[in-house]
């Protein structure tokens, strides 16, 4: 049976399938839209991606796409560790500008559900560490957005030094919560 646990922000769950280990090894069934369904998770996912990251310390995020490209995201990595990362962009919640952050390994099967109204990113633990993730809408350019990810506000602590994130450029310059344009952080 599929466990679902709420993390701080109850939006953002946890997502444990189940594993089945003899002799040979294990199998485990990653998704399954009936057993999500029956837990109470409900989303059509479209499109899936994978990103590796060779060098430890590997950031990227904290991304998340307007509506109506909006996306839910089920995130699983496959090899290796990050540390995954959810901020809160709903400006109506309780937990605006909080986040929830955890270990997803290749080891321990955990799967982070990112909802939409969530920005999403995360630092790599190890080396060569690939991520595995589920959206539930197509990539929209025009509506592709992202957050500084040392933003002292959110208060995240990545296990990486500023000077020794790798980031892309794009990840570099972008904006800081307090000036995300009102209409970015509008969900419904």
């Amino acid at each position: 049976m599929i466990e679902v646990t709420p993390t701080a922000i109850p939006a953002v769950k946890i997502v444990r399938p189940p594993v089945f280990a003899d002799p040979r090894g294990t199998f485990s069934e990653v998704y399954n839209r009936q057993a999500l369904a029956a837990v109470g998770i409900e989303i059509a996912f479209v499109q899936d991606n994978v990103s590796l990251s060779r060098p430890v310390g590997t950031v990227r995020g904290l991304h998340f796409q307007a509506p109506p490209f909006a996306q839910d995201k089920l995130v699983r990595v496959v090899r290796g560790r990050i540390l995954d990362v959810a901020v809160d962009l709903r400006r109506g919640s309780p937990s605006f500008g909080r986040h929830v952050a955890v270990e997803l390994s290749g080891e321990n099967r955990l799967q982070l559900l990112v909802p939409v109204g969530f920005a999403h990113g995360f630092c790599t633990l190890a080396p060569d560490t690939e991520v595995h993730y589920k959206v539930s809408a197509h990539y929209a350019a025009a509506h592709d957005h992202g957050l500084a990810w040392d933003d002292p506000a959110l208060g995240i602590a990545w296990p990486v030094k500023p000077e020794d994130a790798l980031l892309s450029d794009k990840d570099r310059a972008q904006p800081r919560l307090a000036d995300l344009p009102p209409a970015l952080t509008a969900w419904s």
